[in-house]
């Protein structure tokens, strides 16, 4: 008998350079963001903001690279990686954080324990059965 092996497709959303998307952005998928956002982004999977990237507003999700600029705050429930062009001006929330030298960051760091309970609290509360 032979195994049928089922391959997951992960969708990855890309807003190329010289986009600018006005609004918030909610996604399941990775996101690659080289132009302009200006609104918050929440993913379930790892957002990556190229070299020619800007957000401005919040961002939500698992993993994120930086290597363009963030104008808000980052809540990253697994690692944020701040790579040497990358200019952050917020708050960062995360479990793991890797800087490489070069980058800027303004703001509070908080890490650990605490990513979990804000995880939680921006989930939507489960409505009581009638």
């Amino acid at each position: 008998m032979a195994k049928t092996m089922e391959m997951e497709t992960t969708a990855i959303n890309i807003i190329t350079d010289g986009t600018l998307v006005k609004g918030d952005i909610t996604a399941t998928g990775d996101f690659r963001l080289d132009g302009t956002l200006e609104g918050n982004i929440q993913l379930n999977g790892k957002l990556v903001i190229g070299d020619s990237g800007v957000v401005n507003g919040n961002v939500l999700c698992q993993n994120a690279n930086v290597i363009g600029t963030v104008n808000g705050n980052l809540s990253v429930k697994e690692l944020l990686s701040l790579h040497a062009s990358a200019r952050v001006r917020g708050d960062i929330l995360i479990n793991k954080l890797s800087i490489e030298p070069g980058a800027t960051f303004s703001g509070k760091c908080r890490m650990i324990d605490e990513v979990k309970a804000q995880h939680d609290e921006q989930q939507p509360a489960e409505q009581p059965a009638n």
